[in-house]
């Protein structure tokens, strides 16, 4: 015996009445009793949506004539109302939902799912307000529209084509790396203003390490020498930061060279593993202790994002001069570029990698020197911000997690 199924248009019917039910119910709750009560409910957006569907199936030209109908009907009904209530999402969201019933006949999982989104934006009707008006601050609002041109605007307008004096890194992908620096620079922030100041420092420190470990690790010092925190959770947050350091080269290896996450990856796991278990065992024994709420801060700060651009860019170009002297060239360029900061030459390690001018030995043991003399640029200035004690467990820290990965890299090469 055949299966019994539903033709398109059947299917088209069905979805099409579910999206207006499920929009309708929303709006039914907000409609409210009696004489006062607004136009559009359950039933009116359960009709909307069959009409566009109907309409759909008979002649795309009806469809037209459905939707201008839903329209007039919406600006009369606003027309009515607006002494009362000025807003128009009610009579949007009746042409949303007109236009989700015409798109059931052709895409009814696509239109199910922009059912289920306009419901929950109207139900979420509250806690928007909340978030708009109350709880993002104006800093706030502007950096994020400055990520958003950044990733949206200037992005998409980048050569795409590797550039041989920038190591093989194209523009478009150099910006995409800042666009994630700075990506990662705000949930530090978003992390902090969610968990309070407590718990947040730890999460800051690890979001920090991805931006810089090495301004990370000078702020908690500074924090430890000041005794603003107690000196077990300024470790945690500093230690934390230098496994960020090894995720970042995951995420730097997805954006410039897929192609070398397989080679790089077990040593990603090998370096990570330490600092995340003494950062965890910090955080477990730090008692009850209270960290005092910092003030509000930039989410992105334009100056270090700039420096961050720079170190990118002199990076790789002392790593791409460097590759012509051979390898001893390479690596010394390398551990002369990651003296200030470890992406830059690591990042143009990887684009070298993507393009096939260098071999996998070369990439971890390039890797591993860029590390290592970043490692000990770390631990000075955690010296010199966070005073002896301080500066003596996050270098103790850092060399051990060296030995660790230049083990791996030995352990491989033989």
């Amino acid at each position: 015996m055949n299966g019994f199924s539903l033709s398109p248009a059947q299917m088209g019917l069905a979805v099409a009445l579910g999206c207006g039910l499920l929009i309708g119910l929303e709006r039914e709750r907000r409609k409210g009793t009696g004489q006062d009560r607004a136009a559009a409910g359950l039933r009116t957006f359960a009709v909307v949506a069959l009409l566009g569907a109907i309409a759909q199936i008979v002649s795309v030209w009806l469809s037209a004539v459905a939707l201008c109908s839903v329209a007039v009907m919406a600006a009369l009904s606003y027309w009515r109302t607006q002494d009362d209530d000025p807003g128009i999402t009610t009579e949007m969201s009746l042409i949303a939902t007109c236009l989700i019933g015409v798109m059931a006949v052709s895409e009814p999982v696509l239109s199910a799912a922009c059912a289920a989104l306009l419901a929950g934006v109207l139900a979420a009707r509250e806690r928007l307000h909340h978030f708009a008006h109350t709880w993002l601050s104006e800093k706030e609002l502007y950096d994020g529209l400055l990520l958003a041109a950044l990733a949206l605007v200037l992005l998409p307008l980048m050569p795409r084509e590797p550039v041989s004096w920038l190591g093989e890194l194209s523009p478009q992908r150099g910006l995409m790396l800042l666009i994630v620096i700075l990506m990662l620079q705000g949930a530090s922030h978003v992390a902090q203003r969610l968990l309070g100041a407590r718990s947040g420092l730890a999460v800051s420190g690890f979001l920090g390490g991805f931006v810089s470990s090495t301004a990370t690790i000078g702020a908690m010092g500074s924090l430890a020498r000041q005794r603003e925190v107690p000196l077990r959770m300024t470790l945690c947050a500093a230690i934390l930061s230098t496994a960020a350091t090894w995720m970042q080269i995951v995420l730097m290896i997805l954006v410039v060279a897929p192609s070398a996450l397989p080679v790089t990856l077990p040593l990603m796991a090998v370096g990570v593993a330490l600092p995340l278990t003494l950062g965890a065992l910090l955080w477990q024994h730090q008692g009850g202790e209270v960290v005092p709420a910092s003030g509000q801060r930039d989410v992105l700060r334009l100056r270090e994002a700039v420096m961050v651009a720079l170190l990118l860019v002199g990076g790789a170009l002392v790593v791409s001069y460097a590759q012509k002297q051979g390898v001893g060239g390479l690596l010394l360029g390398t551990g002369v570029a990651a003296i200030a900061d470890a992406q830059a030459p690591m990042a143009s390690l990887l684009a070298m990698y993507g393009a096939g001018t260098l071999p996998a030995e070369h990439l971890l043991m390039g890797l591993m020197v860029a590390l290592s003399v970043n490692s000990t640029t770390r631990g000075t200035v955690a010296c010199v911000s966070g005073g002896w004690r301080f500066g003596v467990v996050v270098a103790a820290a850092l060399a051990a997690n060296m030995v660790m990965g230049w083990a791996w890299v030995a352990w491989v090469a033989r």
